[in-house]
């Protein structure tokens, strides 16, 4: 991983108190969303937009031959979540899924991209089918690729 920086944790305390879990335990636990084992989580590591201070998110694990999606829903709010402005000041974000930690680049899908990697985002998290229907925006698909 390469992201140097002073952390900042989240103000949300059950990130924080996932992140920190996940990260002591090399992904041992804390690794599942809260309650449901069928929907794993990554931890993706970006830098802040504006203060440039590492920050820590526990993202549903959507993964097809090394690539991963990060899926700005942000539950169906009507603006992104403040990750979504991270990933595109700083596209460089580190992930960790279970005990394996890579340095990977964002970039927004579109098009056709973008609809192959939803429909394998609502496979994985069906959720999300919701949240699309619950805001106006388009919500973002960042794909991450290993540097």
């Amino acid at each position: 991983m390469t992201l140097e920086g002073e952390y900042e944790p989240s103000p949300e305390q059950w990130v924080r108190d996932q992140v920190a879990e996940y990260e002591a335990s090399n992904g041992q636990r804390a690794n599942i969303l809260r309650g449901h084992p069928e929907w794993p989580i990554v931890v993706i590591t970006s830098k802040g937009a504006k203060s440039g201070k590492l920050r820590k998110n526990p993202v549903m694990r959507v993964e097809h031959d090394g690539v991963y999606a990060a899926v700005a829903s942000q539950g169906g709010a009507p603006t992104h979540p403040t990750w979504y402005h991270n990933f595109v000041a700083h596209p460089e974000v580190d992930l960790q899924d279970g005990a394996e930690k890579h340095t990977y680049r964002a970039r927004i899908a579109e098009g056709d991209e973008r609809a192959e990697w939803w429909e394998r985002a609502v496979a994985q998290y069906s959720p999300y089918a919701e949240y699309q229907e619950k805001t106006d925006r388009e919500i973002p698909v960042f794909l991450l690729e290993r540097v």
